[in-house]
């Protein structure tokens, strides 16, 4: 594998030959066991996360028994358990023994995040979706799909094939699109046997906000559907959380989901993983712990907060994945730099890439001075450390691109690393007036 990963094009159709042929032999080794639940596919390129456990725990609300897969997590029948697996799509054999042990337990919902690695390479291969929700497409993996349109095109393959996947005895197809996406009027055309849903800030979207109000402990809108109301006060931030409630909502009303048990279910959740996890501490701070990694994810988390009137300055901690799409590097400094008081730039995964490339690959065009509101630090934990030492009462520390992935992967391999660990033993440090020993 490694070999190959060395030798042969991310696009290679030997490369897609192999994971073509390992989705066929994992689906038959565990006997496609997703064939009688009902498959919900969530695909794009940011916000997948969020609504697969949105539509999870609504299903799971309304006591159905629910198989869930997402880049953070997943779940069977209720026992939850973090993804440590470092991809958003696992390899057709995790996911498929998952879903046996899915099967035994009786469930009968799969919810599945799934990438356009998965679409592309047939991880999925044989798995019959029922609903396929679009969350958006934004500039990611050109590595692989080289242009957008080709990334929209491999993404747009999972609501074609709604068609063609087989039809399970009343089960209706379902796809759900967010109207603000780019790319969203190839997927609006596209044909399904039954229901259609559009969802987002639009006001030509079937399901839309209105009266938004953004308070300090969450949001508060309304739901407009074309038959009803919803009135919602949820503990998730941001406009981007509203569109992924609006798509969760979508996928839970075409399954016949009451209003009252989907209000419940949104409004009961505390947090979503990976996504702007506050760390408590006794300095007066606003520390945020958040997966964001490409531009857009990284504009959306810092427009959210920019949104909280109460805080100070913004401190950005932030860098960039190696053997990744380049060209999104200095798109992603650009947003941090226009939305950010302080940035400072660090070492994400660095893989096989030296991170003092990456870093000033990231960095180009800078126009700040490098300690004027931006400070280069390569040691992730010097970084962490700077910018909790420098914050003041009421500012905003972002700790971007890794949230509780439990590893660093370095060019000498994977080390133990969670930024919440790490960021609490700093805090710890402060308190104890040891940081400048550590």
């Amino acid at each position: 594998m490694k070999l190959m990963q060395s030798i042969i094009a991310l696009d290679s159709p030997i490369r897609v030959f192999y994971h073509y042929l390992r989705g066929v032999i994992a689906l038959h080794l565990y006997g496609n066991p997703a064939r009688d639940m009902i498959v919900i596919g969530i695909t794009g390129t940011k916000w997948k996360t969020t609504v697969t456990n949105l539509v999870a725990r609504g299903l799971e609300y309304a006591g159905k028994k629910v198989f869930m897969f997402s880049t953070a997590n997943y779940s069977i029948n209720g026992q939850w358990s973090e993804n440590n697996m470092k991809m958003t799509s696992p390899s057709p054999f995790i996911l498929q023994k998952l879903l046996s042990k899915a099967k035994k337990a009786g469930c009968e919902y799969a919810v599945i995040e799934t990438s356009s690695h998965s679409i592309f390479y047939k991880r999925n291969y044989g798995i019959d979706y029922d609903i396929a929700v679009l969350t958006n497409i934004s500039q990611d993996h050109l590595d692989l799909h080289r242009t957008m349109d080709n990334y929209a095109a491999t993404k747009l393959e999972l609501f074609k094939n709604l068609v063609t996947y087989r039809r399970k005895p009343g089960v209706k197809k379902v796809s759900v699109i967010n109207i603000d996406s780019d790319y969203a009027s190839i997927f609006l055309k596209e044909p399904t046997p039954d229901t259609m849903y559009s969802y987002g800030m639009a006001p030509n979207a079937q399901i839309r906000p209105q009266h938004i109000r953004y308070l300090k402990g969450g949001t508060e809108f309304e739901v407009r559907m074309p038959s009803n109301t919803l009135s919602l006060r949820t503990k998730l931030r941001g406009n981007f959380n509203i569109s992924n409630i609006l798509a969760a909502i979508s996928v839970l009303v075409s399954q016949k989901i009451d209003i009252p048990t989907i209000a419940k279910s949104i409004e009961s959740v505390e947090m979503i993983p990976w996504r702007l996890e506050e760390i408590t501490n006794n300095r007066g701070l606003t520390i945020f712990v958040d997966y964001a990694h490409t531009e857009d994810s990284l504009r959306n988390v810092l427009e959210t907060i920019k949104q909280m009137e109460w805080i100070g300055r913004i401190i950005t901690v932030f860098g960039a994945t190696g053997d990744r799409d380049t060209s999104k590097r200095p798109k992603m400094w650009r947003v941090a730099d226009m939305l950010s008081d302080v940035v400072i730039l660090t070492e994400d995964d660095n893989y096989t890439e030296n991170s003092l490339k990456i870093i000033k690959e990231v960095s180009m065009g800078i126009k700040r001075k490098e300690g004027e509101g931006f400070w280069i630090v390569p040691s992730r934990m010097d970084a962490i450390r700077t910018a909790l030492v420098i914050a003041r009462k009421e500012d905003v520390v972002i700790i971007a691109g890794k949230w509780a992935e439990t590893c660093q992967v370095t060019n000498s391999g994977a080390i133990a690393w969670d930024d919440r660990v790490v960021t609490r033993k700093i805090l710890q440090e402060i308190d104890e007036n040891e940081i400048v020993r550590s």
